[in-house]
């Protein structure tokens, strides 16, 4: 066993010791399935908090010759799988964080060549039997190795994507980086499975990839892995009946992210400290700042703050994700913009139609926070007063709300707010609080017709009011509330 080469099954153990753990080892039969094929170098990309080194520590355990791992998988779900006992711990692994080797260094060079220095120290150190042309050619020594012993190797690399997000200008840095990735691992005999884990997608130059031999599993589409991607619903029910939690307030604050084949996933951390605490809240700001989404939507590309305040008010806005060359900085159109928000999680995506959105009350609550902090005039200071609106509609003073109302009507009156669909926003956006009591409602069949917005007192709230919106147009409030 060494730091980087077959480095054991403990942080494996460590997720299965965990008070909470959710079975997703029906990965390894999808890596099993292409090992030592011509798709055997896969990229999955997941926002933070969605368990990316977890799944790279399942695969060391099950892939690491050093260690025998039956007995923590012999009860898992691969297991069950025809493929289970024949790779069973059979190849050599490297697992390597980048993140760690980028905090370590202050340049690139200075990176790639500690990178190379360490792994040739445990790959030598351990194949001591092996002659070695150049001991200094990372690339080289596992050639030699292979040609010695014929065993292939099971490559890992975590937060592969760290240096795009810390070198985020320096285009030198990040193309030396691909160049070197692509030298390592592409049409290498010595690969069995390359499987590298970040937040973004490979990154683009110009009309093609330097690693154009990864297939890509994104937040866009994750294709066979969409249940890899957090907890599906299934696997929340179970979670919620083990901890008596309620599975729709669960649902609300975590669920919002679906795919073709798997229409609810949930946000896994969050749902793990919702149970483990027995409390639902926004667990998302434990590992990053709203200050993070400021930035990108204070950009206000192409009007992406309107688009940002009508999602805030649960509307779908349409997207071309085309055009993203999978950075943190290279933003052209408003769409740019948006699919970097989906691939760090601050929205779900409706591939079928092309929209985007703002998935649950989590992440809702870290745009109110961005929003309420940024310069936006009294749209932000509307926000800032949505619970004390709200608290004067449970008072009843009628002076009160209807001056909150205004407020956000104002600022957003460059969104024409001349019928009732968009009269809407605006009473979402002055009642913002409200989503922390509420369930709300849009086009709520009723009787004879629909309200436009009904707030229903969620579970844990039924001492409030329940609120009925009618909506008019150049008409007076009193027909609004004859048709009530």
């Amino acid at each position: 066993m060494g730091s980087y080469l077959n480095p054991g099954n403990k942080g494996f153990q460590e997720s299965l010791n965990s008070e909470i753990y959710v079975d997703k080892t029906g990965l390894i039969e999808k890596t099993n399935a292409v090992l030592n094929t011509r798709q055997k170098f896969l990229c999955v990309s997941r926002p933070r908090r969605f368990g990316k080194s977890m799944a790279a520590d399942m695969l060391t355990a099950y892939y690491d010759r050093g260690e025998n791992s039956a007995s923590l998988f012999d009860s898992l779900k691969i297991s069950k799988a025809a493929s289970y006992q024949q790779h069973l711990n059979q190849y050599d692994v490297i697992k390597v964080n980048m993140q760690e080797f980028l905090s370590m260094t202050h340049s690139m060079d200075e990176m790639l060549t500690m990178l190379q220095k360490y792994l040739i120290f445990d790959l030598t150190d351990h194949f001591q039997d092996v002659r070695f042309r150049d001991e200094s050619n990372l690339i080289q020594v596992m050639k030699d190795i292979y040609a010695k012993t014929k065993r292939s190797f099971v490559i890992l690399i975590d937060e592969w994507d760290c240096l795009f997000r810390e070198y985020q200008q320096d285009q030198d840095a990040q193309k030396k980086y691909l160049d070197f990735l692509r030298a390592w691992l592409k049409d290498k005999d010595y690969v069995a499975l390359a499987y590298m884990t970040g937040i973004l997608p490979i990154k683009k130059y110009g009309s093609h990839s330097a690693l154009n031999m990864f297939d890509e599993f994104t937040m866009l589409d994750p294709g066979p892995l969409a249940e890899y991607v957090g907890f599906t619903e299934q696997e929340v029910e179970e979670l919620c009946g083990r901890y008596q939690m309620d599975l729709a307030e669960i649902k609300n604050w975590y669920d919002g992210y679906s795919f073709p084949g798997e229409s609810s996933v949930y946000s896994p951390r969050s749902v793990v400290n919702a149970m483990r605490f027995r409390k639902i809240g926004n667990y998302w700001n434990q590992t990053e700042t709203f200050e993070a989404l400021q930035w990108y939507i204070d950009l206000n590309f192409d009007g992406l703050r309107d688009d940002v305040l009508q999602m805030m008010a649960g509307k779908k806005i349409p997207v071309n994700t085309g055009s993203f060359t999978n950075d943190m900085t290279t933003f052209r159109t408003e769409d740019d913009v948006l699919t970097l928000l989906i691939h760090l999680g601050y929205l779900g995506y409706e591939e079928q139609n092309k929209y985007v959105f703002i998935p649950n009350a989590e992440v809702q609550s870290e745009y109110a926070s961005a929003v309420t902090v940024s310069q936006w005039g009294d749209i932000s200071k509307a926000l800032k007063n949505s619970a004390d609106l709200l608290q004067a509609v449970w008072e009843k003073q009628e002076t009160q709300v209807a001056e909150g109302i205004r407020l956000a009507h104002f600022e957003t009156s460059q969104l024409q707010y001349n019928d009732e669909n968009a009269l809407s926003y605006t009473i979402s956006l002055a009642l913002y609080a409200a989503r922390n009591f509420y369930t709300v409602y849009r086009e709520l069949p009723g009787g004879k017709g629909f309200a436009d917005l009904v707030f229903v007192p969620r579970k844990r709230y039924q001492d409030k009011p329940a609120l009925v919106v009618e909506l008019k147009w150049d008409k007076t409030a009193e027909g609004a509330l004859a048709q009530i």
